[in-house]
This record gives structure tokens, C-alpha cells and sequence, in this order.
């Protein structure tokens, strides 16, 4: 509930000071953050960061296929019929 509190007065915070700064603040924000987005030295830290998670999610999923077949091989095992003559179903 706290969290919910936290979110919903800010929220109300901002749009009471982003009514109070008007249509000129808001465009030289637009506008600040544009250049920031299309700054090169920003586009190559994004680029490098995303490969970076892509490396990371592959070496991870490498890892992890040992085990994901290690249980496709249990669920095949289990589709048939157990020791007592009656399915899994």
C-alpha cells in the first residue's frame, strides 16, 4: 500500500508542477532529452550495453540447456504408462 501511496503522490506532484511550468517547459525538455537521446557517446553506451545483455542471455541459456533437456527427458519418460498400468492422464 505504501508503494501504491508513494506512486499515486507522485504522479499528482508532477502533474501539478508540469501545469504550473507550461507548454514552453515542457518543449525545452522535449528538447533536452532529444539531444541527450541522439548524443553518440549515449547511442554507443545503449548499443554496447544491449550487446552486452544479448552475450549474457546466450551464455546463460547454454547453461541451462544441459538441465532444460535433462527435464524434457522426465516429462517423456512420465507420458506413458506408470508401473501400475494406468496413465498419467
Amino acid at each position: 500500500m505504501r508503494y501504491r501511496l508513494t506512486f499515486i503522490t507522485g504522479l499528482a506532484v508532477g502533474y501539478v508542477l508540469g501545469t504550473r511550468a507550461g507548454r514552453e517547459r515542457y518543449e525545452q525538455l522535449r528538447t533536452c532529452a532529444r539531444q541527450f537521446v541522439e548524443n553518440p557517446a549515449v547511442r554507443n553506451t545503449a548499443e554496447t550495453a544491449a550487446l552486452g545483455g544479448r552475450q549474457a542471455a546466450t551464455r546463460a541459456f547454454e547453461r541451462v540447456k544441459p538441465l532444460r533437456e535433462r527435464i524434457g527427458q522426465r516429462e517423456k519418460a512420465a507420458e506413458g504408462e506408470d508401473d501400475w498400468g494406468t496413465s498419467n492422464t
